[in-house]
């Protein structure tokens, strides 16, 4: 039996089957609609998610209770020696702090990664590190290495509506107001941190061209080096948009054929609490374990 547990939370995107496949756990993020507190997977499913943002319920995120990540922790050293947890970045939520804080209560055995990732990134993470698990590195050659790569990936997203980026106070009203008259919609990029402004567009195929000469440029120039060594991959990440997300994959296909494709993912439906429906993105990620 392998005697290291990796665990990560719902917003790399990760959903339990592939948790299983993996041998990972997941913590699930919470997020309100109307007040009510629901759980990715467990009382709420997709379809009926996006109905509520339909009917325009009120949604707004939260973090894991302490009782939440103190239990999981307990439990997980039942049966291994020690954890690696690599939640979302700290840049855009105090979830990671909040695991540091009581792993201290486990005497060394838990480790907090803050890999500055999340969704696609934030996954290929996690899949790095099971590899090397199960290759049977250590836990501290895993901790080094997901640190020394931790800016080692950059992220850009399409917002279709400004109106969950209000709410959650992420741009003003008057922002907004502005953005919605003129028909502009943010691509917003990050390599963990925060988010920025790459691009205003007018459409999602202008968006999508823009992303895809980000995606050239970045190979040509931050991520030149992984490139020519072939350990850099692109996914695509969508909320409720499957079938455009389809398409750009092919797009980015047929404009990068050499850089490896990984995943179509559905974000989790903590970070669509921001984004609203209709977001779609892509990212580009070092993976040295690739073909290992």
């Amino acid at each position: 039996m392998n005697r290291l547990l990796i665990i990560t939370d719902s917003n790399s995107g990760i959903k339990q089957e592939e948790a299983n496949k993996y041998g990972i756990q997941i913590i699930p993020m919470p997020f309100l609609v109307d007040k009510k507190e629901y759980f990715e997977e467990i009382n709420l499913d997709e379809k009926t998610f996006f109905k509520m943002l339909e009917e325009n319920k009120d949604v707004s995120t939260s973090q894991p209770s302490y009782e939440t990540i103190y239990e999981t922790f307990k439990k997980g050293l039942e049966s291994y020696d020690e954890i690696i947890i690599i939640p979302m970045t700290s840049g855009l939520s105090g979830t990671c702090e909040s695991a540091t804080n009581i792993a201290k209560e486990f005497n060394g055995k838990v480790h907090v990664v803050d890999n500055l990732r999340i969704s696609v990134p934030l996954k290929e993470s996690i899949i790095e590190a099971v590899t090397m698990r199960d290759l049977g590195y250590s836990s501290k050659e895993i901790i080094d290495y997901l640190l020394k790569t931790k800016e080692q990936s950059i992220i850009y997203i399409y917002v279709d509506t400004l109106k969950y980026l209000k709410k959650g106070g992420r741009i003003t009203p008057a922002t907004a107001m502005i953005a919605n008259i003129l028909g502009i919609r943010p691509v917003l990029y990050s390599k963990g941190k925060a988010f920025d402004t790459l691009a205003k567009c007018r459409s999602l195929k202008q968006a999508k061209k823009r992303m895809i000469e980000e995606l050239k440029y970045q190979l040509s120039h931050d991520f030149k080096q992984a490139y020519d060594s072939k350990i850099v991959t692109v996914s695509v990440a969508h909320s409720n948009n499957y079938e455009e997300a389809m398409k750009f994959k092919e797009e980015i296909i047929k404009e990068i054929p050499d850089v490896p494709f990984r995943f179509v993912d559905a974000l989790s439906l903590s970070i669509s609490c921001h984004t609203g429906p209709k977001c779609l993105g892509c990212g580009l990620i070092i993976n040295s374990f690739l073909n290992k």
